[in-house]
Parts: structure tokens; sequence; C-alpha cells
């Protein structure tokens, strides 16, 4: 028998899914839609429109993905479009850094109180801090100093 998702089953969705569903529509409305794949990962995809003077574009098409480990592993955020990156604060994949792990539950991932609001949240905080390093060569915020990674083939975190 396989192993039920966090989320439920198609006939039988689980209450966390339920207050996620609702804080998403209570916080953003209909800019976001849950995307329910039929192998894959649910994600929240929605587009944001980042209101700064001098961006290339200002609609940004964001992707709140659900790990497996969901809720005890955040949900992971990406920009689909435009093409952002920063060598920094984001990984190899696409994914964006939004939270030092070192924080703990009170300032960083909190499994009984974070959502997918939470992450979206910080997407988009993570957008005007982009943008504000473009225009300015800083990062607002705090940040780690990390050691040089020896093999470039190793996933990690830059902060």
């Amino acid at each position: 028998m396989a192993r039920e998702q966090w989320w439920g089953t198609p006939n039988r969705v689980s209450n966390r899914l339920r207050l996620e569903v609702d804080m998403m529509r209570a916080t953003f409305a209909d800019t976001f839609r849950l995307v329910v794949p039929k192998r894959d990962l649910l994600y929240w995809v929605g587009d944001v429109e980042i209101n700064l003077h001098g961006i290339p574009q200002r609609l940004h098409t964001l992707k709140i993905l659900y790990p497996e480990e969901y809720p005890n592993r955040p949900a992971e955020a990406y920009v689909l479009k435009p093409t952002v990156y920063s060598e920094k604060h984001q990984f190899e994949d696409g994914q964006l850094c939004l939270f030092n792990p070192k924080d703990g539950v009170t300032y960083g991932w909190n499994p009984s109180t974070s959502t997918a609001v939470t992450v979206a949240g910080w997407a988009i905080q993570w957008l005007y801090a982009y943008y504000t390093w473009r225009a300015t060569g800083n990062w607002p915020g705090i940040e780690e100093r990390m050691p040089p990674v020896k093999d470039r083939r190793q996933r990690r975190r830059r902060w």
C-alpha cells in the first residue's frame, strides 16, 4: 500500500491543505492558483507585480513548490519569468534562498505556523532585495559568509 501524501488524497484532502488553500486565497485572492499534477508535487503558481522604477519587467511569475516532506521541510520558491539569478542568494537549480536555517523556528521556517503564504511573502521580498542588489551592489539585510566550495558539483545554500 502506498504511503499517503501530506495533503491527503484526491478523495480526502487533509486539513493542512485546506488551511493552505484558505490562507493563500485570503492573502493573495486569485493571484496564485494551486496546481495538482497527477504524478508530481503540488505547487502554487502566480503572477506578482514588482513596483520598482527602472526594472526591465514588472510582472514576475512565481512557483511555490511543496516538497514531499512538507511541512517538516519548507516549500520552495522559484521565479519562472523573467529569468533572475543571484550567485549568493539562490541555489544552482533556481530555488530562492529565503531564510537562514540557523535562525531557527522563530525567524525561519516553522512547520507548525509557516505556510505557503509565508514562502510566497518571502519570495516577493526576495525579488525586491534582488533588484536593490542589482541597482546598488548591496544585498539588503544580514548576510552570512560562506566558505568557498571546493567541489562545484556540491549543491549548497549561499546566503
